[in-house]
């Protein structure tokens, strides 16, 4: 049961900080309306300085496997573009598709990542997931502007969608860490110990607007659309892309950080980009909640199954 319950340990204070946030909201301490006001305060400066610290903090030294980066930067592309295909034939409201096809391709591979590797690899070196966070997350990032702006009910121009990419606050953040990276580039002490402070506060503080924004109707309102998602999110992409892994070759902490990648729940600030963006934001808010609910389970089956198999 160890699988499952380093699955739990990372879900449930997703839940209890969504909850604490449904509660402010139930006794008037913050309104459904200051929700967007907020998300635009994190989207600008907590969550672009809690991405470059992540990138930044990476032990590049000993962790690049060529091999490993190029199957996940393979993999999460063909996830996307699969996802866009998907509901393109599915799906006709413009502000639904961008935020499906996240909800599909993109995971919340930076909270479950590294705890997932050290419970099911006791004791290996983690530096190849950690690499995998610096080289997946930006991907993500440069794949969501792309998919929202799109599909934000505008008239798509290529020159715009080229210079919202280049100005979006998370992809100019995960651009500079990996430079500083590369670069061996060290800040001052205070500096870093500054960064690492907001970047922890930046997921419990979108978790707990996220649950001031949640609403109950939702989860009947979209259950077609969450039944879609969590299908694809948490059965037909790990199910793939962990098969593909596995005839590939790959074990151990490397394979751990696979599933990762491809089985956790749908990644949390999927919710801010889509209110930032244009895109609908209760039903990007109400699919966090439904694929972090089931990937516990859905998370476990996997980590047996391919113990089972030798995979690590």
């Amino acid at each position: 049961m160890s699988d499952f319950q380093v699955c739990l340990q990372a879900v449930t204070p997703i839940f209890l900080i969504i909850a604490l946030g449904f509660l402010a909201r139930s006794l008037g301490a913050i309104r459904r309306d200051d929700v967007p006001r907020l998300n635009k305060l994190m989207f600008r400066y907590f969550m672009p300085i809690m991405l470059f610290g992540s990138i930044y903090s990476s032990d590049i030294s000993s962790a690049v496997r060529p091999r490993t980066l190029i199957f996940a930067v393979v993999s999460v592309l063909c996830v996307f573009f699969l996802s866009l295909v998907y509901v393109l034939l599915t799906e006709k409201e413009p502000a639904k598709r961008g935020v499906k096809i996240q909800g599909i391709y993109r995971s919340n591979f930076v909270i479950i990542g590294i705890p997932l590797a050290q419970q099911l690899v006791e004791g290996a070196d983690i530096g190849p997931v950690v690499l995998l966070i610096a080289v997946v997350v930006p991907l993500f990032n440069v794949l969501a502007v792309i998919c929202l702006e799109v599909f934000n009910g505008k008239k798509p121009s290529i020159k715009k969608l080229l210079l919202d990419i280049l100005k979006n606050p998370l992809i100019l953040s995960s651009a500079a860490g990996i430079l500083f990276l590369l670069l061996g580039i060290r800040l001052p002490r205070p500096v870093e110990s500054t960064i690492s402070q907001i970047g922890a506060a930046a997921n419990p503080m979108l978790l707990f607007l996220l649950g001031a924004f949640f609403e109950f109707d939702g989860l009947r309102k979209y259950a077609k659309d969450l039944i879609e998602i969590c299908l694809g999110r948490l059965v037909i992409v790990p199910g793939i892309c962990l098969t593909a892994a596995m005839l590939l070759g790959f074990r151990g902490v490397e394979f751990a950080g696979m599933i990762a990648i491809f089985g956790s729940a749908t990644a949390i600030s999927s919710f801010t980009m889509a209110q930032q963006m244009g895109g609908d934001a209760e039903l990007a808010g109400d699919i966090v909640v439904a694929t972090s609910a089931l990937c516990s389970f859905t998370m476990f089956g996997w980590s047996l199954l391919f113990k089972a198999l030798g995979m690590f």
